[in-house]
């Protein structure tokens, strides 16, 4: 009989056996696919909340914030500002304006629906040209506000999130009551955690005089950036930082991402020593379950190669299916929970949805897979390593 001959059959031995095993076998197939469910729904976290991030990226959008700044909250632009930034070179123009939106960024305070706690959420004072420059956004409910007045439009994640935010609802923001009008999307982005009014509503409310915090650009093209930004890196006049829009909330999402990750590393680091000690047992219990019969075959001339793989089979089949229920399981369980958390670059809350990736279910049943490799690599290396003699008598 040849080695992959007898390699299947030992396999068929095995899984024949499985049933008389069932107590442990599905210990490891439980402790596998709890620490994947752990590890998908926490790195689902950081994949929504970078989607949220990816989806409000353009790459022929800029933002411009001062010099210095990493953040609209750090910055503050001019008037003057703005009608340089108008000037420059490459920038998209529309019936005749330049798509150069001026925006103030505000944090203001709202309750959590799901807790009452005070929450910081961010507050967008707004031009016409910002509607030009965003056209994903989309009023779903009520209308858009009106220029002049103290009336504002919120996100439906804002809305979903936060309380006192829906239509006809009115807040006290500042030193005066504003009005909620509409609700509005945005294809998932940033966007929708965010309150909107017109900016010089709310410039003297926040005493904010002729200044703001970021501008956002279009350009005719993403090839016009480096000439957009060159003009202005050597304009003696201004003082800027120039960033393509998908870097900039690039670099907003890496905070956390890189925290939810190292996180998870820690979490399931530990989850998995314990599912690996469980798989350990598992397939040390069935190499000793089938001594006799191990030994038998390999009276009958089974190479001990042959039994290594097939324990090793077994090992890897069990963690197979542990971490397809767990990565299934955490889809069901996690795909799609909104949730908020704080954007650190802003300290304000931006809501999201969990994001079980396709990509992420992957990867969380290799490591699965690596588990049940390592937990059924030294009891496969014992079976084929085991006399014939004690096998018998152990059996």
């Amino acid at each position: 009989m040849n080695k992959l001959s007898q390699l299947f059959a030992l396999i068929g031995f095995g899984l024949k056996s499985l049933p008389a095993r069932k107590g442990s076998a599905a210990a490891a197939i439980f402790g596998i696919a709890g620490v994947v469910a752990v590890l998908v729904g926490v790195l689902s976290i950081g994949e929504g909340f970078q989607r949220v991030m990816v989806v409000a990226g353009s790459p022929d959008s800029v933002v411009v914030l001062r010099g210095g700044a990493d953040s609209e909250m750090s910055s503050v632009l001019s008037r003057g500002d703005a009608d340089i930034l108008a000037e420059a070179p490459g920038v998209a123009r529309a019936n005749g304006k330049a798509l150069v939106s001026p925006e103030l960024f505000v944090v203001i305070d709202l309750p959590k629906r799901s807790t009452g706690t005070s929450a910081n959420v961010p507050l967008r004072g707004v031009k016409q040209e910002a509607f030009l420059l965003r056209p994903e956004v989309k009023i779903v409910d009520g209308r858009t506000f009106e220029w002049g007045r103290n009336e504002v439009i919120v996100g439906r994640s804002a809305q979903s999130q936060f309380g006192n935010t829906d239509v006809g609802t009115e807040l006290k923001l500042g030193q005066n009551t504003w009005k909620v009008v509409g609700i509005f999307e945005a294809n998932g982005a940033i966007s929708e955690s965010e309150v909107w009014a017109d900016a010089e509503v709310v410039a003297p409310a926040y005493r904010r005089g002729n200044s703001f915090n970021v501008a956002q650009v279009r350009l005719a093209s993403a090839g016009n950036f480096e000439p957009f930004k060159d003009a202005l890196t050597k304009d003696p006049r201004v003082n800027l930082r120039i960033q393509r829009e998908t870097e900039y909330y690039a670099g907003q999402s890496r905070a956390l991402r890189g925290l939810v990750t190292g996180l998870a590393f820690v979490v399931c680091t530990l989850m998995g020593l314990g599912a690996l000690f469980g798989a350990l047992n598992t397939m040390y219990t069935a190499v000793s379950a089938r001594a006799r019969e191990i030994a038998t075959l390999e009276a009958l001339g089974f190479g001990g190669f042959a039994v290594m793989l097939s324990v090793l089979v077994e090992a890897l089949l069990l963690a197979l299916i542990g971490g397809v229920a767990g990565a299934t399981l955490a889809y069901l369980a996690f795909d799609g929970y909104k949730a908020a958390t704080l954007n650190w670059q802003t300290f304000s809350q931006v809501a999201f949805s969990f994001d079980v990736t396709p990509q992420l279910m992957i990867s969380a049943i290799e490591y699965a897979l690596v588990i049940g490799l390592l937990g059924g690599l030294f009891p496969a290396i014992r079976a084929a390593r085991m006399p014939v003699a004690v096998a018998l008598r152990e059996g």
